[in-house]
Formats: structure tokens, sequence, C-alpha cells
């Protein structure tokens, strides 16, 4: 997405002496629950990574990441990175040749390396109010995690006019699909699986209420936690309320093959992670894992 009106020039930027950490108040505690899962988590050796059942699907994400900032990102470029984690993607933005980067994380245990790095839940905090004197920004990115209007505010805050948000999310069309052809409230494989309340037993949501349609979401040697629906044409009608324009949305499935097929130079990222080693088929049964992306893990992607 960009935001509207005429493009300027970006400022200049110093990073600040230490990490930033905002405060809120007691309710909003299934964020602290995330946050705490974040905290908890160790991080991994390289052999441990290697070793993880979901690997494949970590090195398509980072494939997919990887080809988005490739298109949209520029020289000298001022980011501001939502929900930055432990910093999986500084080596994707270097690569990029940027000028500035500022990495938000609702996790204070994410931040063990030297950037400049808020503690902020970036769906609940202002942080214009925060980041004031640091933007505007050309790009600011959310990957996997997008919680709506409190992002959408953050991002048109900090944009600068003519800015790109890049971003992931899971396809809520995709979500819906898939509880509607199982047989009861949950559905999955041996790699994840994703349950619903009971409230939700008749599989039915009505269009004049989208928000706060909640589910468990759980994903091997890495994510148990509550998610939410995000249906992306409620999402891109209130992204237009904060000034921004859509320029492009795809599938994972689709954009995986579109941008393979494209150039040369994606194919090969693609072979040098090593996320599809066989071409584009995806023809391996759940128990095979060496040397391609598993069946029941591209279901999950």
């Amino acid at each position: 997405m960009k935001r509207g009106h005429e493009e300027i020039a970006s400022g200049s930027f110093t990073p600040p002496a230490k990490v930033k950490s905002v405060s809120y108040d007691d309710s909003f505690k299934n964020a602290q629950r995330v946050a705490d899962h974040y905290s908890a988590r160790s991080n991994q050796t390289l052999e441990e990574r290697e070793a993880s059942p979901i690997i494949h699907l970590k090195k398509l994400n980072n494939w997919i990441k990887s080809v988005l900032i490739q298109l949209y990102a520029q020289k000298g470029d001022a980011v501001l990175d939502f929900a930055c984690g432990k910093g999986g993607d500084l080596i994707k933005w270097e690569k990029a040749q940027i000028g500035y980067y500022v990495g938000v994380d609702i996790a204070e245990g994410s931040f063990s390396f030297p950037a400049r790095l808020i503690c902020a839940d970036c769906y609940e905090a202002r942080l214009d109010e925060y980041l004031e004197e640091d933007g505007p920004y050309d790009i600011c990115s959310c990957q996997v995690s997008c919680v709506a209007r409190r992002a959408l505010s953050n991002i048109s805050a900090l944009l600068r006019p003519g800015g790109i948000f890049i971003g992931t999310m899971p396809d809520a069309n995709v979500i819906i699909k898939k509880l509607r052809e199982a047989d009861g409230l949950s559905f999955g494989n041996n790699v994840y699986w994703i349950c619903f309340d009971d409230e939700f037993s008749q599989k039915r949501f009505r269009s004049s209420s989208p928000f706060g349609i909640r589910y468990q979401f759980h994903l091997e040697d890495a994510v148990d936690c509550p998610e939410w629906i995000v249906p992306f044409p409620v999402f891109k009608s209130l992204a237009e309320e904060y000034d921004l324009e859509l320029v492009f949305v795809k599938n994972s499935h689709e954009f995986v093959n579109e941008y393979l097929r494209k150039t040369s130079v994606h194919r090969e990222l693609m072979r040098r992670l090593g996320a599809l080693v066989m071409g584009t088929k995806i023809k391996a049964h759940c128990h095979r894992r060496n040397g391609m992306l598993l069946t029941c893990t591209w279901l999950m992607c």
C-alpha cells in the first residue's frame, strides 16, 4: 500500500543511545500473552534451526519477504519494521542498502543486537508520539502480524507522503474455507492447526461484524497463540480511511508461482535458500522432508 499526497524527501536520522520501551495499562492481556510467548523463546543454533519440522516454511517465508523488499525498497530508504522479532530480516534490509532502520516489537526479549529498537505493541501504542522526531519513513513493513486500526494509524502517521507499506498476513478467505470444509471447529495437519471457539459452531460470519473473530493458532516449533480474522476487503477499506492506496495484493501461493516464473534472480534466491529444490511442483508426502517443501507445509503457507 502507498500513502497518498505528493512525495517529499526523507529526513536524515541519528540513532539514539538505547532501546526505548512503551508503557501500557492492564487491559492488554492477550497482547501480554503473545509478548511472553516470544520473549520466552530462546535463540536457536543453525543446527537446531535446520532440524525444525517447519524449516522449509521458514525458508519460503524468507523468500517471500526478500522478494517484497527487492520490489519496493530503494537505496537510502528509512525503514520502520513492525513486529521485527529478533531481527531476522535485518540482513534482507541491509542487502537493499537502506539508510536507516527502526524496529518495533512487543517482546522485549527479542532485543539482543545493535539496532534502533523500540519495545512496544505497534497495534495499541501511538508510535507517532514516540517517533515524532524520527520520521517520516520511506517504507513501513509488517510481516505475518497485522492488526487493523491502530496499525493503520501508525503506518499512515509515520510514512512519508508517497511512502510504501509492505506486509503479509493470513488469508482470511482460506481460513474460513478450511473451517467450513472441516467436520468440527478445528483443522490442520502435523505442522499446524487452527481451532475456533464454540460460538462459531454455525460457521457463519456476519459481514456487518467483521472484527473479533478469534481463533487459536498453533504452528509446530514456532507459535501457539490466539489470532483474529482480518478480512482483506475490510482491511483495504480501513486503509483508505487512513489515506493508504492499495498497490498490490496476492495470496502466498499465487505470489510464489508468479514470481518464481518472472526472473532467474528470484529462482536463484529460492534455490540458495533451499525452500524448494524440485522446481515449482509441490509433490512430497508429509513424511518426506529432505530437499523440498512438504505438502503439509505448502498447505500452511
